[in-house]
């Protein structure tokens, strides 16, 4: 099976993969129901994850119902339980918002959040589509589920203008990366939070790229995917606060039982960069 994943991921274009997606992934939640592992993003349960990785396979990592990574669920269940970004207006004045860490809406003015979704991973995009809390855009150049076809390094949105932003494993794409966070904090409101995730290796102080390593094969072993540019080191964060952010370094799972990081299939110690302009 590891073989056939390896195989399909670096065979297929992206967009292609998102859309047969759609037809498979019942398919394989069905057939690999179990009660091992749970994903809490749907609280569907499986006696194992799939394999996932371009170029090193990594076991029990792809949820069969959701099609999310490690890094999908942990962000999940850190809005879920850290911050307000679910919580209807309804209930917005309950006790339960005393126990989020950040507030991401004004409740004395029932604020609609104005969100950004960059590359939108299809396990977030149904459901936030379906929230009415928040005004929801999506963008990306290649995505067919991106509302705006857009550059990030030349974005055709307004300063200040969102609350909210999501871009998660995109600035590693990116040739021009300084240019890219600009343009996230250029259309950042002041006192709005981006969360900016990236493959990161933390045994780097630096990081690394090489323009002149070409081979496909090449990059996937050295970069980790065959079109990533680079490999981040522990200064991405200082590079995001040289661009004005404040960063928090939110290593998420350590807040959370190690029984229930095994349960959701967690990357212990990955670390989720929240900014603030």
């Amino acid at each position: 099976m590891k073989k056939l994943f390896k195989f399909i991921l670096n065979t297929i274009p992206r967009p292609i993969l998102i859309r047969l997606s759609i037809v498979v992934r019942p398919i394989l939640a069905f057939l690999l129901k179990g009660n091992r592992f749970t994903d809490p993003i749907d609280g569907k349960s499986f006696r194992m994850f799939l394999p996932y990785g371009y170029g090193n396979q990594r076991n029990n990592v792809l949820s069969p119902s959701t099609l999310s990574l490690e890094r999908h669920r942990l962000l999940w269940l850190y809005l879920q339980n850290e911050t307000d970004f679910f919580q209807s207006e309804i209930d917005s004045d309950s006790s339960s918002k005393q126990t989020k860490s950040f507030r991401l809406r004004d409740t004395e003015i029932n604020s609609v959040l104005k969100v950004l979704h960059f590359a939108p991973e299809q396990e977030f995009y149904k459901r936030f589509k379906k929230q009415t809390n928040i005004d929801y855009t999506t963008t990306d150049l290649l995505s067919p589920l991106a509302d705006v076809k857009a550059d990030i390094c030349n974005l055709p949105f307004e300063d200040n203008h969102y609350d909210l932003i999501f871009c998660n494993h995109v600035l590693e794409h990116i040739p021009d990366d300084t240019k890219a966070m600009q343009e996230l904090y250029r259309v950042l409101k002041p006192g709005g939070l981006g969360i900016f995730q990236i493959p990161q290796d933390l045994s780097r102080a630096t990081t690394f790229s090489d323009d002149t390593i070409v081979d496909q094969k090449e990059r996937a072993k050295i970069f980790g995917q065959y079109d990533h540019v680079r490999v981040y080191g522990r200064d991405y964060f200082d590079k995001l606060r040289s661009i004005g952010f404040k960063v928090v370094e939110e290593d998420y799972t350590s807040k959370l039982s190690p029984a229930l990081v095994e349960k959701y299939c967690l990357a212990k110690g990955e670390i989720i960069p929240i900014c603030f302009k």
